[in-house]
């Protein structure tokens, strides 16, 4: 195994133990992918859940620029709830995961198709 698919079983177990959800693998590898260099870097691979300047970029690039969403309320309410799922005291909430709840939240499988 290379080191993306050992990333993506880490992002597996985060899903499985940290978020309470079992994860459909084909979906999490194409997020992942999606991800990009990305999820080499320390500090790109991870989503700071409290910084607005964080939260405003997975808005812009993921959700808005990615996902083809309307930019509104809903967007950031989502975020809020992914960050609520993963845990408000986990420190590495990895980008994938978060891309990868916000994908299901919003049944925007059909991007990864």
């Amino acid at each position: 195994m290379g080191k993306r698919d050992d990333l993506i079983a880490k992002y597996a177990d985060d899903l499985r133990n940290k978020c309470g959800m079992e994860p459909d693998m084909a979906l999490l590898t194409k997020v992942t992918i999606g991800c990009g260099p990305a999820i080499y870097d320390n500090d790109a691979q991870t989503v700071a859940g409290s910084q607005a300047s964080e939260i405003e970029t997975v808005k812009k690039n993921f959700l808005i620029k990615k996902l083809g969403l309307k930019d509104g309320p809903e967007l950031g309410a989502a975020i809020d709830a992914v960050m609520e799922t993963y845990g408000k005291s986990e420190r590495n909430k990895y980008r994938a995961v978060v891309y990868y709840m916000l994908t299901k939240h919003f049944g925007k499988e059909a991007v990864y198709g």
